[in-house]
């Protein structure tokens, strides 16, 4: 989708960025490897391209929004070699992930009002049938653009803030469909603003998270903004720990609208935009992360707010704490957060 914003407010978003975050997670003492492009993909399926996923020999892409559920396989130099459809309408589809058996997840999580009673994942089969699963949040509607898949098939979801911490949610049972399950909230993730160049808000969209990815065997979590993506190491495969930790950030400079990631099997990080941006690679993402993730914080005790504990590593609790951040700041922000965010929604295409 196109988003236009005025000179007045692009600096008005850049400077409510610099008053809700505290300085940007620092990057790896090595430089970290930089996006090269691999191909353009020229189908207008994709123009809104918000998920994307692997196998090794083809890549899963979706577009956002939509009346029916829709996959587009494609080849490696971005050619669609087939599309896995499903007549089922979706409200607004907004990441893909694809389990260990091929299933692909679709996040039906998009909610830019944030009225939605419940959100959906759709499990989708690579022959087309489809499955639906219902889910509920704890704590009221939630826009959410990011899908995180567990190496056990449990599904992570993490909310979009514009001057909050991010929420990280997952089924508090087993799904059943149709549902809906009820979600429980396991952490929250405060993202600093960088100086990343790219996407359609300016500073502010550096702490937005517009997708996620999880690699083939559970041990690294992606998650990404506009501008950077943020890797997670996880050893043990348990996502709710490796997201409290100091993330390893690579920038993902210059794209217009970046929203979906992926991973290859050989730890390879994928990087698509809409706008037709061409797919982007960062070789040896996985391999680097790993050798330069921060060693782990010490466990506080303090719990956060809602109960469980779970405050990414060295960034602000809700009610303050380490980091700097101003709550006072952000509630003076707020009003102007609110505005960019309403500004850019006005210049979105009506979701379904």
């Amino acid at each position: 989708m196109r988003r236009l914003l005025t000179r007045t407010t692009a600096l008005l978003a850049t400077t409510v960025a610099l008053l809700c975050t505290s300085a940007a997670p620092a990057l790896a003492e090595a430089d970290p490897p930089a996006p090269v492009e691999k191909c353009r993909y020229t189908d207008k399926r994709l123009k809104e391209l918000s998920g994307l996923a692997s196998d090794g020999k083809r890549w899963y892409a979706m577009a956002d929004g939509g009346s029916r559920l829709q996959v587009l396989v494609l080849t490696p130099d971005c050619k669609v070699e087939r599309t896995i459809t499903n007549a089922t309408d979706p409200f607004d589809v907004e990441d893909l992930a694809r389990a260990a058996d091929g299933t692909l997840w679709l996040a039906d999580t998009g909610d830019n009002a944030k009225k939605r009673d419940n959100i959906a994942l759709h499990a989708l089969s690579p022959n087309g049938k489809a499955t639906l699963y219902r889910l509920t949040y704890p704590d009221g509607p939630h826009d959410a653009e990011a899908l995180l898949l567990d190496r056990k098939g449990t599904p992570y979801i993490v909310t979009k803030e514009p001057f909050a911490a991010a929420g990280i949610y997952r089924p508090g049972k087993a799904l059943t469909a149709p549902g809906p399950t009820a979600l429980e909230k396991v952490g929250t993730i405060r993202i600093p603003t960088t100086s990343t160049p790219g996407g359609p808000v300016g500073g502010i969209g550096s702490v937005l998270v517009t997708g996620g990815a999880v690699n083939q065997d559970g041990t690294m979590a992606a998650l990404r903004t506009y501008t950077d993506a943020l890797l997670f190491p996880a050893p043990d495969g348990d996502l709710a720990e490796a997201l409290k930790r100091d993330p390893v950030r690579i920038p993902l400079p210059n794209e217009s609208q970046g929203e979906a990631i992926a991973f290859e099997p050989d730890g390879t990080l994928l990087s698509g935009s809409e706008e037709m941006d061409p797919i982007r690679a960062v070789p040896g993402a996985v391999k680097f992360a790993s050798g330069n993730a921060p060693a782990p914080a010490q466990k506080s005790e303090t719990k956060a707010p809602n109960g469980t504990g779970n405050q990414a590593a060295g960034q602000p609790t809700e009610e303050g704490g380490t980091g700097g951040t101003s709550w006072g700041a952000i509630l003076l922000a707020g009003v102007g957060a609110a505005a960019v965010v309403f500004l850019v929604s006005r210049t979105r295409k009506a979701k379904r």
